[in-house]
């Protein structure tokens, strides 16, 4: 295994660093796991290299370190120093735990028990394995946090008193998501959306953010069909959308999903209406044979009942916590759609979630449907980048054939992919969606509602025309930039004045 350890490289699985350089921390894990497994981890989104300058900096995909911070020769040493600089990738300490012996780690835990370094990979052996280690409960020292909220965003603390550890992960250990701290995050916290969204609407007309949040409902619903390439008939989308106003209110549970999954299949019911009991994916047929093309492995159908249980376990968890809600709908709703539980809806049932949590959090307000199906619509390039940044990586993991009936059968242990993924790039993600739904899609749907008040006043004041009418009167200036044309006027408002049209033509202008 030595090999890996001092070689120097310029390229590491098609990623470059920015000047030669060993590996170290989880890319260095990667490589031992490589050798060990024959298996690719999915590759986190920065890793690390130390050089023999001695310039610290970082890059978008590489950390480099100089030659001071190299660690020793041996893979706790790279665990350790992964644990210091890079956070807590726990899908790759549990395959790096997997395949080291157990006498390893147990030799060092007892060469410094009391050690942080020691005691946090103590704990995350014992924790992510399910196993003890024949060592007694420690009795003294001062206890130290898992998770370094420096670098990750913390979920609330058990202590383990065995460790003398602060169990401060934002899940349980059948489903516990990781978020990195970002710039990007930050900057978006420090903007306060879900107080900028109440101080903008607190002076605005109930009647009129009634309104907006009805008409908001409705875009919504169809945002998230239209999103699956699906347009729903009228009554499927206005049912889908009186569910999403219900959001929040109920508890999150199997019993809940399922019910809810009804609702978005509609009167077509599968044939297997709930947790599948086959396997999944996304992705097309080969034209010639119709073999699978996966882009996307779902969870394995024997994993489903631990990983759904899982998920609504951190999200009672995370209900109790001080997580930012953005950061939690990440976790619950994007967790969700990557475990894929359901034949189908996983999509609008993702999105669903966001809602939950939003309100749920007190993030968002019932009073304002927070339209974020049409953020993602208008945004919908990017979402696919980060639903396939999660699930391309994995696909080196899996191990798969294709079934009699062109479906995929898996082969090996997958659960871990879907249990202890980092979703970094996905809050970032619905942060951006967040931010265009506050600043400008209900912002410039309550500004269309005022200006549409003030022509039907304006047409009122001109002429008697019924409430339809001026509606579609206004939507046709609206198709031909404020002129209402010959065509229009000839079929339906061949009674209205010359000189009244025109004076709506100049009310129309002014207005918008």
């Amino acid at each position: 295994m030595s090999n890996y350890f001092s070689q120097q490289i310029t390229v590491f699985h098609n990623r470059k660093t920015p000047e030669p350089g060993a590996l170290v921390g989880y890319a260095l894990l990667i490589e031992f796991l490589i050798q060990e497994t024959n298996k690719t981890a999915p590759m986190p989104s920065k890793l690390a290299i130390v050089t023999d300058k001695h310039q610290r900096y970082d890059t978008d995909q590489w950390q480099v370190f100089t030659k001071r911070h190299k660690p020793n020769n041996d893979i706790i040493s790279h665990i350790i120093f992964a644990l210091k600089y890079e956070g807590l990738n726990l899908f790759i300490l549990k395959q790096v735990f997997l395949n080291l012996s157990e006498k390893n780690i147990k030799e060092y835990i007892l060469t410094e028990p009391t050690g942080q370094y020691a005691r946090r990979i103590w704990f995350l052996y014992e924790w992510l394995l399910e196993k003890t280690i024949d060592i007694p409960d420690l009795k003294t020292g001062s206890y130290v946090e898992v998770v370094n909220a420096k670098l990750q965003y913390p979920g609330p603390t058990v202590n383990s008193t065995r460790h003398r550890i602060k169990n401060n992960l934002p899940g349980t250990k059948d489903f516990c998501p990781m978020i990195n701290r970002t710039r990007k995050i930050e900057a978006y916290q420090e903007k306060d959306f879900s107080n900028k969204m109440l101080f903008d609407l607190k002076d605005k007309d109930k009647d009129l953010i009634r309104r907006t949040a009805a008409f908001l409902l409705l875009k919504d619903s169809k945002a998230s069909f239209a999103i699956e390439g699906e347009k729903p008939e009228n009554l499927r989308a206005r049912n889908w959308g009186k569910a999403i106003g219900q959001a929040g209110k109920k508890e999150l549970t199997l019993e809940e999903l399922e019910r809810l999954q009804h609702i978005v299949i509609g009167k077509n019911k599968l044939k297997q209406m709930g947790l599948r009991t086959e396997e999944g994916f996304i992705g097309l047929h080969d034209r010639e044979n119709f073999a699978p093309i996966p882009d996307h492995i779902s969870a394995k159908a024997e994993d489903l009942p631990l990983l759904i249980n899982g998920l609504i376990e951190t999200n009672k968890l995370l209900n109790n916590s001080q997580l930012d809600p953005v950061l939690m709908a990440t976790s619950i709703a994007f967790g969700f759609v990557f475990i894929h539980p359901f034949s189908d809806g996983n999509g609008r049932l993702h999105r669903y979630l966001i809602h939950h949590i939003l309100i749920r959090k007190n993030y968002t307000s019932r009073d304002m449907i927070f339209p974020i199906s049409a953020a993602i619509l208008n945004n919908i390039s990017k979402y696919q980048d980060v639903l396939e940044a999660f699930s391309e990586p994995r696909l080196e993991w899996i191990d798969w054939v294709p079934t009699t009936d062109y479906n995929v059968e898996v082969l090996n242990k997958t659960i871990d992919l879907y249990r202890y993924a980092d979703l970094t790039l996905q809050a970032e993600f619905l942060y951006e969606c967040v931010e265009e739904t506050i600043e400008e899609i209900i912002p410039n749907e309550i500004k269309f509602l005022e200006q549409h008040d003030k022509m039907v006043m304006a047409i009122n004041a001109l002429i008697t025309l019924p409430d339809t009418d001026i509606d579609l009167l206004i939507k046709f200036l609206m198709q031909n930039n404020g002129k209402l044309s010959q065509a229009k006027k000839d079929k339906f408002f061949v009674e209205l004045p010359e000189d009244v049209i025109i004076k709506i033509e100049e009310k129309f202008t002014e207005v918008f």
